[in-house]
């Protein structure tokens, strides 16, 4: 059994590292930063906080260098799927599944682009790069991934990876629609990423906060009006999701905060952004997704 991870930055890399320790699997990393890499080859991939260890895993920036994998884990910036499946596809053929773990909605289209099967899914596990080769582990939970549903993924796949990955330590649970987990991620995080990366708030502090803690229950209730004339039920409650991200230990920064402070593109065009043209889709209106939509899209203008 062979596992490419397609990105292998904080959320990437914990997929790795579980996997190489376990050993179940042959692992390989395809990331663009070569400083990682290199670490990550001379002296492996190490994780520290909620779980602190060091695992082998063979990591490349050269596409070219991937083999053959059975199964494919991508967890790019949205931003960058399409271009980093262009540059792996070869390593999948009719017989590989590859899933998505991001952010927001509209990855899995962009993988099916390159690839044949393809698996929905949504991971809350976080962290963060504290340097090359080294990844702070900060927020533990479960993943949910099931089969995405233009490709006809067989459930037998989803189950063989859910069950590769939850011998390795990251509990992921297989269901039959994962449509309902993703959005549950996707409205959690359109709430709380854009708040943060406009206010330079951690999580923790944004929900202690009263006027940036009813913003986020507000986004979360156009998100779940969206949702509900999908006819998605949600699987589980963006909310509870909230105060467990507050009471965890530490300062935890948004993903999208974290970019916004080293002046990276964001993914709010997956997060906000979807919801806001689901919204239209549907007929619900989205005032609030579409403002903070608009800020973020004017904050990353700014850095032109």
């Amino acid at each position: 059994m062979r596992v490419c991870i397609i990105g292998c930055g904080a959320v990437g890399s914990l997929f790795a590292a579980h996997l190489g320790r376990a050993g179940e699997a042959e692992v390989w990393a395809y990331d663009l930063w070569r400083e990682h890499v290199d670490a990550i080859n001379r002296d492996g991939l190490r994780l520290s906080g909620v779980a602190d260890f060091t695992a082998r895993v063979h990591a490349t920036s050269d596409a070219r260098e991937l083999p053959r994998c059975d199964y494919g884990i991508v967890a790019t910036k949205a931003i960058h799927t399409g271009s980093a499946m262009a540059q792996a596809a070869h390593a999948f053929d009719e017989n590989s599944a590859v899933c998505s773990v991001q952010n927001g909605v509209g990855n899995e289209e962009l993988i099916a682009a390159h690839v044949k099967l393809v698996i929905r899914g949504t991971t809350f596990p976080a962290g963060h790069p504290i340097g090359p080769g080294h990844i702070g582990f900060d927020i533990a939970g479960d993943t949910w991934i099931g089969p995405f549903e233009p490709t006809a993924t067989p459930m037998a796949k989803v189950e063989e990876l859910a069950g590769l990955i939850t011998r390795s330590g990251m509990n992921v649970i297989a269901l039959a629609d994962a449509r309902g987990a993703q959005w549950t991620k996707l409205i959690f995080n359109a709430a709380t990423n854009p708040v943060g990366a406009l206010t330079l708030l951690d999580h923790g502090a944004a929900s202690r906060f009263a006027p940036t803690g009813q913003l986020f229950d507000d986004l979360i209730s156009e998100g779940e009006a969206v949702a509900k004339a999908l006819g998605i039920a949600l699987h589980g409650d963006p909310r509870a999701l909230v105060k467990k991200g507050a009471s965890a230990p530490g300062k935890h920064r948004a993903s999208m905060l974290q970019d916004v402070l080293a002046k990276r593109p964001t993914e709010v065009d997956f997060m906000n952004g979807a919801i806001v043209e689901w919204g239209k889709k549907t007929g619900v209106p989205t005032p609030l997704n579409q403002a903070v939509w608009e800020l973020v899209k004017g904050l990353e203008h700014g850095w032109e």
